[in-house]
């Protein structure tokens, strides 16, 4: 799609400016978490990040620096294979606020931990880590690198979401373990567990699942739309209204937590009058999620 096409797309209504403040201040929380704990403590964060994160300790390069760097090659690859615009501006947004705030932080925060408990540093940089990242979800965006790398290999390669983030994400941590012992690659294992349960929790709860049921009259357009902005299936039971005794086919979709605030979105954007049902689920097995093999 032709730049000029992207900035006609882009939406500056006062529900997009909230969001791109929530984006925004994400960025900074998890810039805090980096400066704060983990990086003081040489606690190594997953993914693109988490090799910035070895880089500097390696050779004092700035963390802020190689992360965006190294998110611009995946940038372009997932404009061609997510949705162009649709992703384009808030994933900007997510990578610019968290690179540019973790450069700057450090003339304010110095390098000194706040405590020297590489327990305490853990726990704490993966809470607010989390949080920062729950934020960015709330602001219908994405973290870049991994959330990229995880995608892409689940879209062309068929990996379950799950196992693709795990394998970007602790890619880094193990990594580290060569450069500053396996005692602190473990305590970043259990820093990437703790900040991904937190940005569920500040999305959408503890739960990873999601399962929807949307009762609308214009089917056709709802399913169009979580089709080509989501990239999920969906499923149409014939149902009969209850008072009217009319058909009311249901739409039904299964979708991840970081994914519900957009399903909304879209479902709102597509018919203002509909009515939806948003539940949990405990497992979700098939395409989009973990086999239904049982295999990894």
């Amino acid at each position: 799609m032709k730049i000029k096409n992207f900035f006609k797309q882009l939406d500056f209504s006062w529900r997009s400016i909230r969001d791109y403040l929530m984006i925004i201040l994400g960025g900074l929380v998890q810039a805090l978490a980096l400066r704060t704990f983990l990086i003081p403590a040489q606690l190594v964060g997953g993914g693109i990040s988490g090799i910035a994160q070895l880089l500097h300790y390696l050779w004092g390069t700035p963390v802020g620096m190689i992360t965006l760097l190294a998110n611009i090659p995946l940038f372009i690859i997932g404009w061609r294979f997510l949705g162009g615009p649709r992703f384009a501006l808030r994933t900007i947004l997510s990578v610019l606020s968290y690179t540019v705030f973790t450069d700057i932080l450090v003339e304010w925060t110095g390098s000194a931990p706040f405590t020297e408990d590489i327990l305490l540093n853990s726990l704490y940089g993966g809470l607010l880590l989390g949080v920062g990242l729950g934020l960015v979800y709330l602001g219908r965006g994405t973290s870049g690198g991994t959330d990229i790398l995880g995608r892409i290999l689940n879209q062309r390669l068929g990996m379950s979401i799950s196992l693709a983030y795990m394998i970007t994400d602790s890619f880094a941590v193990l990594l580290a373990g060569f450069f500053f012992g396996w005692e602190k690659s473990l305590y970043g294992l259990i820093m990437i567990y703790l900040s991904g349960v937190a940005a569920d929790m500040i999305s959408q709860g503890t739960n990873v699942i999601r399962e929807a049921m949307i009762i609308t009259d214009e089917t056709e357009k709802v399913v169009a739309a979580i089709t080509a902005e989501l990239g999920r299936g969906t499923t149409i039971i014939a149902a009969k209204g209850g008072y009217t005794m009319k058909d009311r086919p249901i739409v039904f979709c299964v979708v991840t937590s970081g994914e519900v605030i957009r399903l909304k979105t879209i479902v709102r954007d597509a018919d203002p009058d509909a009515f939806m049902v948003v539940g949990h689920a405990n497992e979700a097995l098939g395409e989009g999620f973990k086999p239904l093999n049982g295999k990894e």
